[in-house]
């Protein structure tokens, strides 16, 4: 038997929270709210300057897919880096790498809220995408395909 206050044994890390966007129904709900909570209550407050057609926010930015994939790595990295062992120069680091290079591009002039105004939200429309065509025959096509699968 051994002793679970013992340093020296091998203990499992904490799993990784997962990225949202690999999240679905309930789950990626209540991720989204709890991103919420962290978006209004913190990273506004602190760090929302005024909106511009320069700097656009906008007011329902959970309805731009990459807007919530970009704040969710953000809050990722807030958690990690001002964690306490992350060490001081945490908080400098998620300032630097982190929260600079996300807000410039969602408050980019062309970024997912160009558009977008203080209390109008403009839906995005996505690119066309041509169908891919991987030049095998029907023939081929029967055979599994090795690489098949999700890619997400």
């Amino acid at each position: 038997m051994t002793d679970a206050s013992d340093p020296a044994v091998d203990r499992q890390p904490a799993a990784e929270p997962p990225f949202i966007l690999y999240m679905d129904g309930e789950e990626y709900l209540r991720e989204l709210r709890n991103l919420t909570v962290w978006v209004s209550d913190l990273l506004l407050p602190v760090y929302g300057r005024e909106v511009s057609s320069s700097q656009p926010w906008c007011p329902r930015w959970w309805e731009h897919l990459e807007a919530v994939a970009r704040l969710h790595a953000l809050w990722l990295a807030w958690q990690e880096c001002t964690d306490a062992a992350a060490g001081s120069a945490g908080p400098a680091v998620w300032h630097r790498d982190h929260l600079g290079p996300a807000l410039a591009e969602l408050r980019s002039p062309v970024g997912p809220f160009a558009g977008c105004k203080e209390g109008s939200h403009r839906a995005k429309t996505v690119p066309v995408v041509e169908p891919y065509d991987d030049g095998r025959t029907p023939q081929d096509a029967a055979e599994p395909d090795p690489y098949d699968g999700n890619l997400w």
